[in-house]
Order: structure tokens, then C-alpha cells, then sequence
């Protein structure tokens, strides 16, 4: 019997709408007429703002070639997937980080080692290659560790344990071509971190009390070489001396390379997108963005979309490690028997001196790029705070050519020079900052905050604020130095307001992710703003890092003393089908070739 005619794309489209997308896929398999409609650009605009919740204001990434393919990367490229866990370490995991290369990966614990990962195994696995303990130099713990920019040596930072149960940081240098130790350098107080300025030169901090909630912090550019030449020539030289009142140091030191301002991996800014995209498209050049490769596999995969969506969106959890620095606790205590009366005294006093001994800003040296300026700044970023201890404020001062070694002036002379550095730029976050990232273009910085309650007033520096659960992850554009968007929102923390703890953070081309207190990982798209998968852990998740390499693969970090590795479906499901056996239809022409080979006299 003859079939009667089939139904109008236009209502085939119209019962697409009310389907969710893997019934549409499914649905599409039917007849070429289903299958046409079910690539349909406006049903998947429909399905893709429906399914992420994302309102019909923001705009498509620049870069997507179409609704479906856009779907397709979101759905199927989030390194959510655990493929590996790695048990190595034998207390919490405080940090990880990736070479810029990405073929190794250094961890920190509280174990006191600084382990190293090879990431390019034939077995597509993560192994070690190499563990460093720090006890033999009287440390309590690793905390921190980074890559220099050639991928030759490791800047280590931890906790040294000094005499009468005091606490101070240190940073050592070691070399990745055998694993030997270079230097050590101090780093007070040791939530500093460190950070390398160049593949030579490293950055670390100093700490000196002035009165009971008055300090200066100095910061030191350090040569990574410094036993044999240390004789003589300089390998220390003093970038900065900071004056810091109400009990507030400097912590948490990065440096960005602004060069790349002017071709960024992304803009947030969706008017910036359309602008660049249009003028681009007349200028008939390839796109700015690039989403990479996300679509290598043939659309013969599109029956694979169905896989099981709850093994996709895999979850995992965590809590950071809390500590009091023990001069903060000195601070503290101290103040328990000072009057209000004498605490204002000397704030008044130290801001007097302050001011008179303080260089006037320069507002030239930190100040918003003009577009095409393509001027190369080098900017040195701090949380610091001027209200309360917590802290609350990002800290900008722009490192100048001249000062970037260490050649110069002997210490000496340099401190004949009685005076203190002003901030460049300061950004007030009104709340307590817990980790910073940078883009990958160092374009965009992002900031672990917990948010103060709206409108509080500080009375008492000794009693910050309390803070909120939540976690808002805050982004700044570093070329015109202000906030943009609203804050991404999903993860939280549990620590109190009188305690410091770090959750770090970590950048890639498209994603950012967050470790929490919550016992889970957090990965967010940064174009779309959106919360994409959640990382379970049995405890909390100190740290996360994607590989430079291929940010379809991340690892976190967590107080169960684990290092989980995630990759994305697709990831999964590619190494799935270069593993499995011959299928039989493969098979069977393999045994006829070779058949066909004998029966014609070959070997």
C-alpha cells in the first residue's frame, strides 16, 4: 500500500521544538526529511538556550559555525569524565600546575613533597617521574609550585618552620633536568607565593613590623642561579617597599604579560565580539577566536549524542587548608589589650608617615590601554587590603624594562633611598579574596572572592567582616582595568572570616574552573557565563588546573589526598574506539584482502 504524503518541515519543526535534543537526534535517524530538519539552525538555537538556561540577549560565540556544532562542544567537550586517580601523595593536595608545554605537572601536599607527572605516557595515563621532599630543609609543607616560561626549572613555595614554633615561607628553585636543588630564597609571610618574572628571575616578599598593626612589605627580584655567581654579582635586587596599615600584608603575588592585549583569546565584552568579528569579516581574515578542533569526528558519530547523560555530568567534592599565620596571631593577641584609643593613634601616625614618605603615583604607568597602543606592560598583581587584615583589595604595580634584573646598584646604595612605593592601581573587591587566575592571554584576571554584607562598616581592623558562603568568581579586564560582567556563582567555602585559605583556580582558552570547600570542582564557560559540570571529591577541592596543551583535560586537587584526572567525552570516547578491537565488517574485508593477496601468488 502506497504511504500517504509526509507531514510539512514546518510542523515536523514545530513538534522538534517541544523534544528535548536527544529525542530530536533520535528522531532524525527516521527519513532524509527528519534528519534535515533535525540540523535545523533555529531548532538548535531554540535547544541551546533552552538547555543552558542562557538568556537570548547573549550572543553566540564569535567563533561557532553553527548552533548544533556549538551544542555539540558543550555538551560533549567539558573535561567531566574521571579517568584517572591519582594516590600518590599521603596527605591533603594544597596545589597543582602545568608546564607551559604540558607535558608535566608538579603537585604540592601536606605531605612535604613537590611531586612531577609525565602527561604524555603511550597509555594516555598520568605517571610519575619524580618526588622532592622538603622536610631535609626543615619545612612543614609544600603549598605552591610554577613553571618557568622555557619549562627548565620549578619554583617551589612552602612553610619553613622556624625556631620557637614560629612560621615563615620559602621558595626553592629546582632544576627539571635533574632534579637538583639551585637555590632557596625567604618569602615572608609565606601566602606571598612567589612567582617568576622571566625563565631567570623569580619574585618573593618580606615582611617588617612597624607598630602593632603597621608594616611595610618589601619585594625582592631574585636570580634563580645564586651559589657560585652570588661572589660576584648581584642576584637579589629590591622591586618594591609597601607601606600596610591596619594590619593588611601583601599576598599572593602574579605578574602579567600584557603584550597580548590587542589579540586576545576571547573578549567578554559581547559588543567588542560583534565589532572585531565585523571588521575582521570586511578585512576577509580568518576569525580573531578560534574554538579549535572540537569537530574532528565525522557526523557518523551523531548517533553517539544518546550516550547516557548522567555519566556526561559527572560530580565530584572538598575544604581548603585553613592556617593563621603566626605573625597574624601576634598581631591579634596583641591587640587584645590595646584601647581603640591607641590603635587610632597609630593608624593616624602611620599614615602621616606614610604620606610623607611615600612616592606620588605615577598615573601614566597603570592606566587603560588605548586600542592599538600594542605597548608591552608588565604588570605585577597582589591581593593586599587597607580597611581590615582579609584580604580585600587587588593590588596593580607596573614593573618597568629597567627593573626586570638584577643587575644595578649593590643593596647599599638602594637603601640610602628612605621611601615607600605607591600602588599604581587598586581594585576593592568588599570582600574576602581566596584565589587568583589569569587568562591564558593575561588579558582577564579571575578572583576567588566571599563577598562582605552590603553596606557594613569596618569599626575595628582586628574584626574583619563576615563573609558569605558563596563564592563569586569576579572578573577583570586588566587592559581597562575594571570589572566586567557579573560574577560567575556556583561554588562555596565553609572557612571563618578570622582564618586565611586559599582556593586556587585555573584559566583556559574558553573555560574557567574553581575548586570549593563544597567538595566539588566547578567549570564555567567564559563566554556564555554558564556553570557546565561539578567535580566530585570526598573532601575539599584546594585546586584545579587544565592542561595548555588541550583543555578537554583537568585535574583537581583535594584534602582526600587525591589528584582526580577528568577528560571530556569525546576525549573518552575517542581513546575508547582506538582500543577497541577490529569490528566485524572490518574484519571480514581484512580476511578477504589478504585472500585475495595469497590467491594471487603474494606473500
Amino acid at each position: 500500500m502506497a504511504s500517504g504524503p509526509g507531514l510539512p518541515d514546518s510542523l515536523v519543526l514545530e513538534i522538534f521544538l517541544h523534544l528535548p535534543h536527544r529525542a530530536v537526534l533520535n528522531a532524525g535517524l527516521t527519513c532524509h526529511q527528519w534528519f534535515a530538519v533535525s540540523r535545523d539552525e533555529f531548532l538548535w538555537k531554540e535547544v541551546f538556550y533552552n538547555y543552558y538556561r542562557i538568556p537570548h540577549s547573549v550572543p553566540r560565540h564569535p567563533a561557532a559555525l553553527s548552533w548544533y556544532r556549538e551544542f555539540k562542544r558543550l555538551y560533549d567537550c567539558i573535561p567531566c569524565v574521571e579517568v584517572q586517580t591519582l594516590k600518590e601523595h599521603h596527605d591533603q593536595v594544597l596545589h597543582l600546575a602545568f608546564s607551559h608545554r604540558g607535558h608535566r605537572l608538579s603537585s604540592c601536599s601536606k605531605d612535604c613533597t613537590v611531586k612531577l607527572w609525565d602527561t604524555e605516557c603511550p597509555d594516555g595515563n598520568i605517571s610519575l617521574v619524580h618526588s622532592s621532599s622538603m622536610r631535609q630543609f626543615n619545612w612543614g609543607y609544600t603549598q605552591y609550585s610554577q613553571f618557568n616560561a622555557d619549562d627548565t626549572l620549578l619554583l617551589v613555595s612552602g612553610v619553613y618552620l622556624g625556631p620557637h614554633h614560629s612560621s615563615s615561607g620559602e621558595i626553592a628553585v629546582i632544576s627539571l633536568e635533574n632534579y637538583t636543588l639551585l637555590s632557596r630564597v625567604r618569602n615572608k609571610p609565606y601566602d606571598v607565593f612567589g612567582c617568576w618574572l622571566n625563565e631567570t628571575h623569580l619574585i618573593s616578599g618580606n615582611l617588617h613590623w612597624i607598630g602593632n598593626m603597621t608594616s611595610c612589605s618589601v619585594l625582592w627580584l631574585n636570580k634563580a642561579f645564586q651559589d657560585i655567581e652570588s661572589e660576584n654579582v648581584n642576584v637579589v635586587k629590591r622591586l618594591f617597599k609597601i607601606q600596610n596599615i591596619n594590619a593588611s600584608t601583601i599576598r599572593t603575588v602574579m605578574v602579567a604579560h600584557c603584550r597580548r592585549h590587542d589579540s586576545p583569546d576571547l573578549l567578554l565584552d559581547y559588543e567588542a565580539q560583534s565589532q572585531a568579528q565585523a571588521q575582521q569579516t570586511q578585512q576577509h581574515q580568518p576569525l580573531l577566536f578560534d574554538l579549535g578542533n572540537t569537530d574532528s569526528e565525522d557526523e557518523k558519530e551523531d548517533d553517539e549524542d544518546n550516550e547516557d547523560e548522567e555519566r556526561r555530568r559527572n560530580r565530584v567534592s572538598g575544604h581548603v587548608a585553613s592556617y593563621n599565620p603566626s605573625g597574624m596571631q601576634r598581631v591579634i593577641h596583641g591587640c587584645k589589650n590595646t584601647g581603640a584609643r591607641e590603635r587610632e593613634l597609630e593608624a593616624r601616625v602611620a599614615r602621616l608617615m606614610g604620606s610623607s614618605n611615600t612616592k606620588a603615583p605615577n598615573p601614566n604607568l597603570v592606566s587603560p590601554s588605548a586600542a592599538g597602543e600594542g605597548e608591552d606592560k608588565t604588570y605585577l598583581l597582589f591581593t593586599t587590603g587597607s580597611l581590615t587584615y582579609s584580604p580585600h583589595q587587588i593590588g596593580i604595580k607596573r614593573i618597568m624594562p629597567d627593573q626586570m634584573t638584577t643587575c644595578g646598584p649593590v643593596l647599599g646604595e638602594e637603601r640610602s633611598i628612605e621611601f615607600f612605593d605607591s600602588l599604581d592601581h587598586v581594585i576593592d573587591i568588599h570582600g574576602h579574596i581566596i584565589g587568583m587566575g589569569l587568562s591564558p592571554d593575561h588579558r582577564y584576571l579571575y578572583v576567588n572572592s566571599r563577598a562582605w554584607p552590603v553596606g557594613c562598616v569596618i569599626s575595628d581592623p582586628m574584626s574583619p567582616p563576615p563573609i558569605a558562603e558563596e563564592i563569586d568568581l569576579h572578573v577583570i579586564d586588566l587592559k581597562s582595568l575594571r570589572e566586567e560582567r557579573r560574577s560567575l556563582r556556583a561554588h562555596r567555602a565553609f572557612t571563618p572570616n578570622d582564618e586565611c585559605f586559599f582556593i586556587f583556580l585555573d584559566v583556559s582558552r574558553d573555560f574557567v574552573a574553581s575548586g570549593a570547600e563544597d567538595k566539588h570542582g566547578y567549570i564555567w564557560d567564559r563566554h556564555y557565563n554558564i556553570c557546565l559540570a561539578r567535580l566530585q571529591h570526598d573532601d575539599v577541592v584546594n585546586s584545579v588546573a587544565f592542561s595548555p596543551a588541550d583543555q578537554e583535560l583537568l585535574l583537581s586537587a583535594s584534602d582526600d589526598s587525591t589528584i582526580k584526572v577528568w577528560r571530556s567525552p569525546r576525549m573518552v570516547r575517542l581513546s575508547q574506539s582506538s582500543s577497541r578491537p577490529p569490528s566485524a565488517r572490518k574484519l571480514l574485508s581484512s580476511l578477504l584482502g589478504h585472500r585475495s593477496a595469497h590467491l594471487n601468488g603474494k606473500p
